[in-house]
């Protein structure tokens, strides 16, 4: 869990599996603390603890949203994101996407174990590309 003040060390951050807490991707790099990991803290309030490979269907669906995931926003160092990426996403916007039927694969390695109170394992698992 997050310690106050400040990001959860990767050392002691945990998966959805109980294991450590795997990066999720370096290029782009991703995470709320651009750290490549799905790591959270008090200052993440949307959740991006969910580690998935992006696809063009999850990317429309979140851009009709109104989160447009794929124009570049330089002045945020923000690349702009395309399908086959891995992102950290938030735990809420993933499993709304999963209601509507437009859920990206998922990572559990690299998936934080936070996630687990907004989703339940077993819908995570559905999606899971490294089970």
């Amino acid at each position: 869990m997050p310690t106050p003040g400040g990001p959860v060390k990767i050392e002691n951050a945990k998966n959805v599996m109980g294991g450590p807490l795997a990066v999720c991707g370096l290029d782009p790099l991703t995470g709320f603390y651009r750290d490549g990991c799905c790591n959270t803290g008090p200052e993440d309030l949307g959740a991006h603890t969910i580690c998935a490979e992006l696809t063009a269907e999850f990317l429309a669906y979140t851009a009709r949203q109104g989160n447009d995931l794929t124009t570049p926003h330089p002045e945020f160092g923000f690349p702009g994101l395309q399908p086959g990426d891995r992102w950290c996403l938030c735990a809420v916007r993933w499993q709304e996407a999963r209601r509507a039927g437009h859920a990206p694969p998922v990572f559990l390695e690299a998936t934080h174990e936070g996630t687990l109170e907004i989703v339940p394992l077993a819908d995570l698992r559905e999606y899971a590309r490294d089970l």
